[in-house]
């Protein structure tokens, strides 16, 4: 598509979303199959259209109905990434039990730039640091492994060692070889506060090269307390996020009454990470297509269908 239609194509998607704000559903499936580039598009073009500005609007929409999931998943999905994450940290920390698998997903799933980002919007939206608020909380596995991938986030860059990689792996094989079930959470620590995220997870490819199974396989020893389920939680989302977020799309969908929070924040994450191989890892370890599971536990309405559009484009 060449620039002249490109912009026809946006102005008409501009006319339409003014014209039909009362109607969710097309608003939504409107913006369900567009990209970021031409969301960005669409909010510039809109501005300049009707003068007004498109999240701001969203944003009413959503404070007026807050307890739809229709208008939080499209103000979510209408932001900047820095924008969402800045909220989806915040949310994590605002209904009494801190969501700490929130935080972990932006904490793993973005390069530092982008974490530097979400931290400025944090500060500038909430008047609030981020990392202080992290430490803030009771004292909790999660925290102190949030505290050490905060600290690598700060002084690393994305360049990996495949030698550093395997030394890496053999220190997690010996902190873990506790009889007991424990691994040795000091070194875990240091390694976590000193390594990048791509840098993490060629130490957990390595490792499964060297000794055969996931790491995640120490972490399941009888006797593993609390640290190491934690552990085990971030690792995963580090070295395998299509099949970290399947299983959070399966458990927000599992239960009598559908997490449909949970469920937003993961259907975006897979956004992020590639939905085609997270549809595939889903539909293999359960037997069902991600879009039939949502047409199960998702009442009919507007929600399911801008899902169901998310994770066909």
């Amino acid at each position: 598509m060449d620039f002249q239609s490109s912009n026809l194509g946006c102005e008409r998607d501009c006319q339409e979303i003014h014209a039909t704000w009362n109607q969710l559903n097309h608003l939504g499936l409107t913006l369900a199959r567009r990209t970021p580039a031409e969301r960005q598009q669409i909010k510039e073009t809109y501005r300049a259209m009707h003068g007004e500005d498109l999240v701001e609007h969203l944003h009413r929409i959503l404070m007026a109905n807050q307890k739809n999931e229709m208008c939080n998943i499209l103000h979510l999905w209408i932001l900047e990434p820095s924008e969402r994450d800045a909220i989806v940290a915040r949310n994590a920390f605002e209904f009494g039990i801190t969501d700490y698998k929130a935080l972990v997903e932006i904490y793993t799933q973005r390069k530092s730039n982008q974490l530097f980002y979400t931290k400025q919007v944090y500060l500038a939206k909430y008047k609030r640091n981020l990392e202080q608020d992290i430490m803030n909380e009771p004292f909790h596995p999660y925290q102190r492994i949030l505290v050490a991938l905060a600290t690598s986030h700060r002084s690393h860059h994305d360049d990996v060692s495949r030698h550093i990689a395997k030394c890496d792996a053999k220190r997690l094989y010996e902190a873990g070889k506790d009889s007991m079930g424990a691994v040795d959470e000091s070194v875990i620590l240091e390694i976590f506060s000193k390594r990048s995220i791509p840098q993490l997870r060629l130490a957990l490819s390595s490792y499964k090269h060297i000794y055969g199974h996931d790491y995640t396989k120490t972490l399941k020893k009888e006797g593993s307390g609390e640290f190491e389920d934690s552990l085990r939680i971030v690792v995963k989302c580090i070295y395998s996020p299509a099949k970290y977020y399947s299983k959070i799309l399966h458990t927000s969908m599992k239960s009598p009454a559908t997490d449909k929070r949970v469920l937003t924040r993961a259907i975006l994450g897979s956004t992020e990470v590639g939905m085609d191989e997270v549809k595939s890892v889903f539909e293999k370890k359960y037997g069902n297509k991600i879009k039939d599971a949502i047409c199960n536990s998702v009442p009919e309405g507007d929600y399911r269908d801008f899902l169901a559009t998310l994770i066909n484009s």
